[in-house]
């Protein structure tokens, strides 16, 4: 059964040029043949015990695309999809050491941030992307600030710090509601706040921003709002109910990442990585008393994954 997601586009104006080039140094998507290699991304967050979300939603979400996916891990999270039992820091040095290795002696990385957690982390990343700048195509960045269970997954005194990685180094940013009210420093109650929002974080930090709506209760469909500071697109999606599970936020951006390391241009990215959380919501499996994310490629049927 093929998702269907509505697109409506919304041309503006907008002084300020912040379309990003995702192409550059990144080989178009095409048929693999033996010794051909792959796209690659790096995913920079925390790792989810429960396979849910962090660092293994993300490999997840590269490999059904066809990407190599390669880690840093910031954080070690004790959770289950429903509740956030404990975070333990990866020593800075550690995240700046794998980052070196990731990134060192390689070209055309797509890299995407999820949860830092912390100041420390924030900076050693910051310096590293700075070093390693002509190493790696594009920067996304998942604000990752508060667990779906609640749990405050970013130090309130680490805010500023991701700001400025924002500022200094993302061509996309891929926040959720809550985490669009902190960094543009406004409520959001429906699809025109949304718009401002996004409009505003695009113009404050000169990046796409993508800004994911599917807790909006005013709207009755999953609804996303992209603006690259010259065009708005939404997209949109049949609310999925009886699903309560984790790292959709984490899926939808590794998606998005995956997709640029494929050379498709910003909006075709976003599109298909909408395609791509929607499948895996519809898709979700029961474990237990758990319910997780069916991560398999478009197209593809899994046993035990509900059509």
């Amino acid at each position: 059964m093929r998702v269907r997601i509505n697109i409506k586009t919304v041309t503006y104006s907008c002084g300020k040029k912040l379309k990003q080039d995702f192409s550059r140094n990144v080989s178009p998507s095409q048929p693999r043949t033996p010794g051909r290699p792959p796209p690659l991304a790096l995913t920079i967050a925390g790792s989810d015990c429960s396979g849910g979300a962090g660092i293994e939603a993300d490999l997840k979400t590269f490999a059904a695309h066809g990407v190599y996916g390669m880690s840093v891990v910031t954080c070690v999270v004790a959770e289950t999809p429903g509740k956030v039992v404990s975070i333990h820091p990866v020593p800075s040095k550690i995240v700046e050491e794998q980052m070196a290795c990731c990134l060192w002696g390689l070209g055309g990385v797509v890299v995407k941030t999820g949860m830092l957690h912390s100041a420390d982390t924030i900076r050693v990343v910051r310096r590293q992307l700075s070093a390693f700048g002509s190493r790696f195509s594009a920067l996304v960045v998942d604000p990752v600030m508060v667990a779906t269970s609640g749990a405050r997954l970013l130090k309130r005194a680490a805010i500023r710090e991701l700001e400025r990685l924002i500022e200094e180094h993302a061509d996309l940013l891929t926040p959720n509601l809550d985490e669009a009210e902190i960094l543009a420093h406004r409520r959001i109650r429906d699809e025109e706040e949304m718009e401002a929002a996004a409009k505003e974080m695009a113009d404050r930090f000169s990046c796409a921003v993508v800004l994911k709506g599917g807790h909006l209760r005013s709207s009755r469909r999953a609804a996303d709002f992209l603006w690259d500071g010259e065009d708005g697109t939404w997209f949109r999606a049949t609310r999925i109910s009886g699903v309560k599970t984790h790292g959709t936020g984490c899926t939808y951006s590794a998606a998005i990442a995956a997709n640029i390391a494929k050379g498709q241009t910003l909006t075709t990215s976003v599109k298909n990585a909408k395609q791509f959380v929607t499948r895996a919501i519809r898709r979700t499996v029961r474990l237990g008393p758990w319910m997780a994310l069916g991560h398999a490629p478009l197209g593809a049927k899994k046993a035990g994954m509900r059509a």
